[in-house]
């Protein structure tokens, strides 16, 4: 693994200077310096949209109770798009650009979801409860008593919470 970090640190820069030399020669140096500065900016305009809607999304799923990680993985997908469109070059332009399109990102997903496999817990918060999937949750109070002498005074009676 960290052959291939330092192979991205080596090769993505040298594919970027390459990339830049040849758009160079083709559109010349300030319209390509220009391209670049326009990737930046739309890249921001559109991070700001699609984020937003993902936020939108993912409060919506939490309301309706459901873990929003569908919308996690977006915004984690649209924050490395931010990162790629704000690195000067036109591969990384590319590349984050790529992961503005959700049919993009779906794919990504599903991707990711074959290599990996967790178990997660999931609890639903319903009128301030937590409810498990494997049944209901039994909330209580308790009073650790083991460090209690014959002389200390009794315990408090519990307190049962009101309906």
């Amino acid at each position: 693994m960290p052959i291939l970090i330092l192979a991205a640190f080596i090769g993505v820069p040298l594919l970027e200077i390459a990339v830049f030399v040849q758009v160079g020669g083709w559109l010349g140096l300030l319209p390509t310096l220009g391209l670049v500065v326009l990737t930046a900016v739309l890249g921001t305009w559109e991070l700001r949209a699609q984020g937003l809607a993902t936020l939108a999304r993912a409060r919506a799923a939490v309301d309706a109770g459901r873990l929003p990680t569908r919308e996690m993985f977006d915004g984690a997908c649209l924050l490395l798009a931010g990162a790629l469109l704000l690195t000067p070059g036109f591969v990384t332009d590319t590349a984050g650009l790529l992961l503005f399109i959700p049919a993009v990102r779906a794919y990504l997903r599903s991707l990711l979801a074959r290599h990996v496999s967790a178990s997660v817990e999931t609890r639903i918060f319903v009128d301030g409860a937590a409810r498990d999937e494997r049944g209901p949750t039994i909330d209580g109070d308790y009073q650790d008593v083991s460090e209690s002498g014959p002389n200390d005074p009794p315990p408090p009676p519990p307190r049962i919470p009101p309906r």
